[in-house]
């Protein structure tokens, strides 16, 4: 089942990347004075008390000298009314009611989704005291929080999670396992039901080619195809059947709105891209030759990562640089897996949907992908492999317990899509991470595993 969408939005400077720094439990966004920090949406599959969800952090809901506020704020509104499953609308209990809250908030009580009102940098007495005017949003009983403080935050996730159908994870001692989910492993993978299709996403910024790619796929006009930026406004799910297997194909509005003059405009990304994401199998990046893997490109690579989806990067439009030469292809293939540093073994296509060219090696490389992650390692292999492993680089000494080292007596593989590998170890906290790198990078060169994501688990035995 996918996974809930929760999405946090609100007007600049009002604390959103605060709380999304703290219930994500990281500095994973940018936190600044400066209205506007956020540029780009960030994301996060991330869990809080055992449920499980995608978290957003939008851009803020701003003004602009035009007038063109209600039309801004309307279409932040609109996206997450749309796609996600909760919205948490945030305010400032130091600025009180503004005309953008009170516009998003208008938007909001129209929708079926259920809306949760959070009020800002409620750090003492005397603003706990101006919660009341907050009412007048008629959202409901407004949270009080302080991000910054980490007040109020457990309050305000209980309210959310009560809304939302998340997966429910089972944790055991979190000093021994780092807070490491806990799944029922089987102990053998033969009984395994093979998926009958592969589950293919096209995603991207606006105006990269992804419809013209889909209906390069398809061999069909299934796609309203424009040069106009953000023509595409709903999820298009097609199955069709490549070389006589199975696939379902969604294509996705794009990652930024129209326009790229104004600030506050690039803000605008698409959410249903990374609901998207949740339910492929392998999601397509569509990047412009002209401008490669930017951050936001990034940031949905980083969404997939987290998932453990494959990802395969699209260099579209190639036609308009191919006269080039195969250097410049090196070159861009180069630069993408820089950017992509988390993901350097990601495979990366040059297409053309406009022309038909590449589209079968993407497809071929999509499913020689796709067999990759359904590859199954026998026991006794991955037995051999980690006693080599462990002759040739045994794990460190931790001084912090006193110089004891990591024991890992087994390992085998539990999983599939992506390929995931259980260690059972006297002490999950003894295993570095760049132990784990190193573990993983054995596996890649002993079975093949040359384009996926790998999943270690570690595990007391």
């Amino acid at each position: 089942m996918p996974l809930p969408i929760i999405a946090i939005v609100g007007r600049p400077n009002v604390g959103k990347s605060s709380l999304f720094n703290r219930i994500v439990g990281w500095r994973h966004a940018i936190v600044s004075d400066v209205a506007g920090t956020t540029r780009d949406r960030l994301m996060a599959d991330t869990d809080w008390e055992g449920r499980r969800f995608i978290l957003l952090d939008t851009g803020g809901l701003e003004s602009a000298p035009e007038g063109e506020i209600r039309s801004r704020v309307q279409e932040q509104a609109e996206m997450a009314m749309n796609d996600a499953d909760v919205i948490i609308l945030m305010t400032d209990v130091a600025d009180g009611i503004t005309p953008s809250d009170t516009i998003a908030a208008q938007r909001l009580r129209t929708t079926e989704k259920p809306v949760i009102l959070a009020v800002n940098k409620v750090d003492n007495d005397n603003r706990e005291f101006n919660i009341p005017e907050f009412y007048e949003l008629g959202m409901g009983d407004p949270t009080p929080v302080s991000a910054y403080h980490n007040y109020g935050i457990y309050e305000l996730m209980e309210r959310v999670l009560e809304l939302v159908p998340g997966t429910v994870l089972d944790y055991e001692d979190s000093d021994s396992f780092e807070d490491e989910a806990l799944e029922e492993y089987p102990e053998s993978l033969e009984d395994v039901p093979p998926q009958a299709e592969l589950n293919l996403s096209i995603v991207g910024r606006t105006n990269v080619g992804k419809s013209a790619l889909l209906n390069a796929i398809l061999g069909q006009e299934r796609s309203i195809v424009s040069p106009i930026a953000g023509t595409t406004r709903d999820a298009l799910d097609t199955q069709f059947s490549y070389r006589g297997r199975e696939v379902v194909v969604v294509d996705t509005a794009g990652m930024r709105r129209p326009g790229q003059v104004e600030r506050g405009i690039e803000k605008y990304s698409v959410i249903r891209a990374v609901g998207a994401v949740d339910r492929c199998d392998i999601s397509l990046i569509v990047v412009d030759a002209s401008e490669l893997a930017t951050a936001q490109d990034t940031h949905i690579a980083g969404l997939a990562w987290e998932m453990g989806r494959g990802v395969i990067v699209v260099v579209n439009k190639w036609d308009l640089r191919e006269e080039q030469g195969r250097y410049a292809r090196a070159e861009a293939e180069a630069l993408v897996r820089e950017r992509l540093h988390f993901m350097s073994y990601v495979p990366v296509c040059f297409t053309s949907a406009l022309h038909s060219h590449g589209i079968g090696g993407l497809m071929d490389t999509a499913m020689d992908l796709w067999d990759e992650r359904r590859r199954l390692v026998g026991s006794r292999d991955l037995q051999f492999m980690l006693a080599d492993a462990m002759s040739e680089h045994s794990p460190p000494l931790v001084k912090r317990n006193r110089g004891v080292r990591a024991r890992i007596n087994r390992v085998r593989q539990v999983g599939i899509n992506p390929p995931t590998f259980l260690f059972t170890v006297n002490d999950p906290r003894l295993i570095h991470y760049t132990y784990k790198r190193y573990l993983e990078n054995r596996i890649r060169d002993a079975f093949g595993f040359d384009r996926t994501h790998l999943r270690l688990v570690f595990r007391r035995e």
